[in-house]
């Protein structure tokens, strides 16, 4: 279906419709999405993105995965900051993916065509998971945590820059309609359309406020590190570590009380 006869608003309240419309509106603005990605930032972007690398702990040889990785930017500091790691940078969008490509110049970096949903990668098998705006994209959020859990080791690092939902009701408004304003008029701008930016405001309301955020992680079985916020508390760093979920503890301390009274019992019939 071509990109322009798609809604956001027909399109974000179902995994399948969010993932479709997702993948034809980063097909329409690849080729903007840096200058854009600024411009929203007010200049801003990169610095948020170099205080998440410096936020990374040391890790020798890791294995890393940058979700939504867009033209690379994320997977490209990454590979910088690990020299021996590998990366890859996973993106829905094909025309991303051949930015990303086009940009390439290191030898550890590599990029797929890929959905956060179903990341294709084995049980605990990253150290390093990565995201530039990516969970507020993910079709499903807690489809897209579950399986970042699932892949990453034990003790594993994920962090992410994303949007921060205010959980006050005016400000919540106040930032949506403030970018709803500012998408509007870049999307005429370089699109001659308002859709397609406005998007960001309409999936963005539909993204759970920071507390809510904050304990779907911990419900997905991580431990927040670090968190930082920008831009007037509206862009948020965290920086998470995979720990056991609260039922896998509950389910491994019940596993060891019924091995201790079986050793209690053989010790009392010996």
């Amino acid at each position: 279906m071509p990109r322009l006869e798609l809604r956001a608003d027909d399109h974000l309240h179902s995994p399948e419709l969010k993932r479709e419309y997702t993948l034809a509106n980063f097909q329409e603005v690849s080729k903007s999405y840096d200058f854009l990605t600024r411009a929203l930032s007010f200049g801003r972007d990169q610095s948020w993105k170099r205080r998440l690398i410096k936020a990374l702990p040391p890790m020798t040889a890791p294995v890393c995965l940058d979700l939504a990785c867009g033209t690379g930017d994320l997977a490209f500091a990454v590979a910088d900051r690990y020299p021996d790691a590998t990366v890859v940078g996973l993106d829905l969008t094909p025309n991303m993916i051949a930015a990303a490509n086009e940009r390439n110049t290191h030898d550890n970096v590599r990029f797929e065509i890929g959905d956060m949903n179903q990341l294709g990668r084995a049980d605990n098998s990253i150290d390093l998971i990565t995201g530039g705006y990516a969970l507020r994209n993910a079709p499903s959020l807690p489809v897209a945590l579950d399986e970042i859990y699932r892949v990453l080791k034990p003790g594993g690092t994920a962090a992410f820059l994303d949007f921060s939902k205010s959980t006050n009701p005016f400000l919540q408004w106040l930032s949506l309609k403030i970018l709803y304003l500012l998408g509007a008029f870049w999307g005429l701008v370089l699109h001659r359309q308002t859709e397609i930016y406005t998007y960001i405001s309409k999936s963005l309301k539909l993204y759970p406020d920071r507390d809510s955020l904050h304990r779907s992680l911990a419900d997905a079985g991580f431990k927040v590190k670090m968190s930082e916020r920008f831009f007037i508390g509206t862009l948020e760093i965290f920086v998470l570590t995979k720990s056991p979920k609260p039922i896998e503890t509950a389910a491994t301390a019940s596993s060891d009380e019924t091995a201790s009274a079986g050793e209690a019992a053989q010790a009392v019939l010996a």
